[in-house]
């Protein structure tokens, strides 16, 4: 281990059938939940980011076929050092527990600037990553700097988790959209989701600007869109097409 503080196994309950724990690293809530029997050979896990539980079919999938599904606090984070350095966190918890050394972070929304950052630093810690109406530049969502409305108060928590000023986050080219040469050069497997009908994270600005530079870099990049769909629902009630990209990038490493 590396020396964290942690109260696991922490305080046990049920989720849908399954055993919940909910602990602490270093003070940082954590959530981990057990599969169904006998986990899966190489105890492979699915990281959701943000908003866990929330349309929750890929994961209910994954825990009856012998996956773990984890996560850690990353509230208002926005893909700042503070999120990757939670994002280590977990991850060193996890592998010191002999799970793989190879994990599938999810992205939902404004979590796709948490998976994204850590990623592109790590990855060779990830099979795939699966991003839904993700934001992939925070100057669209929460900053409202271009179709979509923004959200005037998370642009506030946004700046104040990276400790920019207006005007230097303006600046800044950090974000998803301007850092996908590592990802590309990988070969990493990528998967989004897309209501093609966003109106909180326009597609346009988002996903279509990711995906149109993803394939100029030659990256393996997957998208499903969802004509006509707006930012909710996430995920598929029939989780079966993004089971089969988990399997098809497993397989491939």
């Amino acid at each position: 281990m590396g020396g964290e503080k942690t109260d696991w196994p922490g305080k046990l309950s049920d989720c849908n059938g399954f055993r919940r724990h909910d602990f602490r690293i270093d003070g940082i809530n954590c959530i981990l939940i057990e599969p169904e029997g006998s986990p899966a050979a190489g105890k492979p896990w699915y990281w959701r980011a943000r908003f866990f539980g929330a349309f929750p079919y890929p994961d209910l999938a994954l825990l009856k076929r012998g996956w773990h599904v984890a996560h850690i606090d990353i509230e208002e984070l926005y893909g700042s050092p503070e999120s990757n350095r939670r994002f280590d966190l977990l991850y060193d918890f996890m592998t010191a527990h002999g799970f793989d050394a190879k994990t599938v972070p999810v992205g939902y929304s404004r979590g796709g600037l948490d998976v994204y950052n850590w990623a592109r630093k790590n990855i060779e810690k990830c099979h795939c990553l699966y991003l839904d109406n993700p934001v992939c530049d925070f100057k669209s969502w929460p900053g409202g700097k271009g179709a979509g409305p923004g959200d005037p108060e998370a642009w506030k928590r946004c700046l104040a988790a990276w400790g920019f000023t207006e005007a230097e986050a303006m600046e800044f080219g950090g974000n998803p959209v301007d850092n996908l040469e590592a990802l590309a050069k990988s070969g990493l497997p990528i998967l989004h989701l897309c209501g093609d009908s966003d109106e909180v994270v326009p597609a346009e600005e988002n996903t279509m600007k990711l995906e149109k530079r993803m394939r100029a870099l030659g990256g393996k990049f997957k998208v499903i869109y969802k004509p006509g769909a707006k930012h909710h629902p996430h995920s598929l009630e029939n989780p079966q097409p993004i089971l089969d990209f988990l399997a098809e990038a497993l397989k491939c490493n």
